[in-house]
């Protein structure tokens, strides 16, 4: 696999790319720069749009607009530009980070505290009637969530762990977790993960220079090594859902290198699943 510059840019900590079928755009996010982007491929037309608050993750809903996790809860841009809050909860010290729309249609937002204090954050089910249901009260981090094809499996990575763990999806819910991969000390910290059409799971490594290809029993398939040490996340898109779009940071860095906070794109790494639209 090889890599190259989809968007150049210096975003603090870039994340959550995520494919927007209906506009036929990458949409990705910079959390720190409270900025969401869009990017088309086939143009090269870009979009920047700034939010009031830090924001941890941005998806399409199915009527069209967008959700939004926020600082203080998540969001809904209309179609018309117009902002309301689907569920606001105001914690000091913490905030909205990754989230993932789930086969059903429902948001699976995480938070986390600015701190990084152990079981400070939270994972939660967002359905599109605005019903909040929570899932794991004891996050550190929260960060990749995915469903294997056939949607019977919920991939979930709380990154101070340095697991990927795996739930049995059942009835819309996460149940019977257990560990599926382990990253060794030395490789860095898994972050954002997408799931492809064979059931393998690519997870972004922080401080690892890295993506990596896991298969559904947990077996390395697949390595694609990036000059970024901070790999935040991965996401497939493209007309045929070929291309594998990667975010990056350079929040931290002393001397970041010229492409830290840049996102890429490795051309034909793979095949991708269809991602759902929210359905609020």
């Amino acid at each position: 696999m090889r890599y190259e510059v989809a968007v150049r840019a210096e975003a603090r900590l870039g994340e959550g790319p995520t494919w927007d079928a209906s506009a036929g755009r990458l949409l990705w996010i910079d959390i720190l720069g409270s900025r969401v982007y869009g990017y088309d491929p086939a143009s090269g037309a870009r979009t920047v749009r700034r939010t009031d608050q830090h924001v941890g993750a941005v998806k399409p809903r199915v009527g069209g607009g967008l959700v939004l996790n926020l600082r203080d809860g998540v969001g809904l841009l209309d179609p018309d530009d117009s902002f309301r809050w689907l569920h606001r909860e105001v914690v000091p010290g913490r905030r909205g980070n990754d989230a993932a729309v789930a086969p059903d249609g429902s948001l699976w937002a995480g938070t986390m505290r600015y701190d990084e204090a152990v079981g400070g954050g939270t994972l939660s089910r967002f359905g599109g009637d605005g019903s909040v249901t929570p899932v794991l009260d004891d996050v550190t981090v929260s960060n990749g969530t995915g469903w294997s094809p056939d949607g019977t499996l919920m991939y979930y990575v709380d990154t101070p762990t340095r697991r990927i763990d795996v739930f049995d999806f059942e009835d819309g819910r996460a149940v019977n977790r257990r560990p599926l991969v382990e990253i060794e000390e030395d490789a860095g910290y898994p972050d954002g993960l997408t799931v492809d059409a064979e059931g393998c799971v690519w997870v972004a490594l922080w401080d690892g220079a890295a993506i990596r290809r896991y298969t559904p029993t947990g077996e390395l398939a697949d390595v694609l090594d990036l000059p970024v040490p901070r790999i935040t996340a991965c996401a497939f898109g493209g007309p045929g859902l070929t291309d594998l779009y990667i975010t990056t940071a350079r929040v931290g860095l002393d001397s970041p290198h010229p492409l830290a906070g840049s996102l890429l794109v490795s051309p034909g790494a793979g095949k991708g699943l269809p991602q759902p639209a929210f359905a609020g």
